[in-house]
């Protein structure tokens, strides 16, 4: 596969890719991650489908410009990348933040979308769809203590990247979870500073600006617009949890055609590393379904 930077308008949008003559299936990664987190998950497409695997703006080797982090931002920047890769149709696969920003390209540009699976964009932060819901003055009283826990975040620094990665190592480990995808995800999860040390490439401006303005989209009013069939992946944890699983019914009226796969044991966003065989299986038969 090829990996290199491409100018989308001012950014730099770094991306791995694989294009012949096959179908493409667009692989798109988490808040905070980078296109390292598909380490597990590519080698079950490589043979069969053509694949593209940007880093967001923001994330990864991609450029990070101060601003421009709604997701409906990210998925211009999508857009403009398959139009300069000739891309005219692809299967989208989105984890958390990826979801959302597959979720506003198939509502933006319904004709390039053939299917969308989603491991995210289950529910609103607020309102009828949202985990919180109440009063005007109850949801910015929410947001106030939302916006201080986030200005309270440290941008940690670390003398090399193996400080970091053993520290990521022995919390996973004490979880069961560390295997080699996790390591190939965390090995590229830093970017080295001027003074020589590394910090996160997912800086905290970056973030905040993320989660702000995720807080006000309403994701009921993209699935109107979708006209591709829809895959939705719950982890074990939002499966459980009776509010997340009717608003995903409320979501899922407003489809033609969709699909609930619930993966056991599986953690929101580390699913793909934690169990690309079985997450991998899963979006395989349905992409083969809607293959055109």
């Amino acid at each position: 596969m090829i990996e290199e930077m491409i100018k989308i308008d001012d950014i730099g949008i770094n991306v791995r890719y694989s294009l012949n003559d096959k179908s493409v299936v667009l692989f798109l990664h988490f808040s905070g991650g980078n296109l390292n987190m598909w380490e597990g998950i590519l080698p079950q497409f490589e043979n069969k489908y053509s694949i593209i695997v940007p880093d967001f703006r923001g994330h990864g080797k991609s450029d990070k410009p101060l601003a421009g982090y709604h997701i409906d931002d990210m998925a211009n920047d999508i857009y403009l990348l398959l139009e300069k890769l000739n891309v005219e149709r692809c299967h989208i696969v989105g984890s958390s933040m990826g979801a959302e920003v597959g979720l506003s390209l198939a509502a933006s540009h319904p004709e390039l979308v053939l299917s969308l699976i989603c491991e995210g964009a289950l529910y609103n932060e607020f309102g009828e769809y949202g985990l919180f819901n109440g009063t005007r003055d109850e949801i910015q009283h929410r947001k106030q203590v939302m916006r201080a826990e986030l200005a309270e975040r440290e941008e940690r620094v670390f003398k090399t990247k193996e400080e970091y990665i053993e520290e990521k190592r022995a919390e996973l480990a004490q979880q069961g979870l560390w295997n080699e995808y996790f390591l190939a995800f965390f090995e590229h999860n830093l970017q080295q500073m001027q003074n020589g040390n590394f910090t996160y490439c997912y800086l905290n401006h970056i973030r905040t600006e993320y989660v702000q303005k995720y807080w006000d989209v309403k994701f009921e009013q993209y699935y109107k617009k979708v006209k591709c069939p829809i895959l939705f992946l719950p982890s074990e944890e939002e499966w459980k949890d009776e509010k997340i699983r009717s608003i995903l019914s409320a979501f899922t009226s407003l489809l033609d055609t969709y699909e609930i796969e619930h993966i056991e044991n599986s953690i929101h966003a580390y699913v793909w590393m934690q169990l690309p065989l079985t997450a991998g299986e899963v979006v395989k038969g349905f992409i083969s379904k809607h293959d055109k």
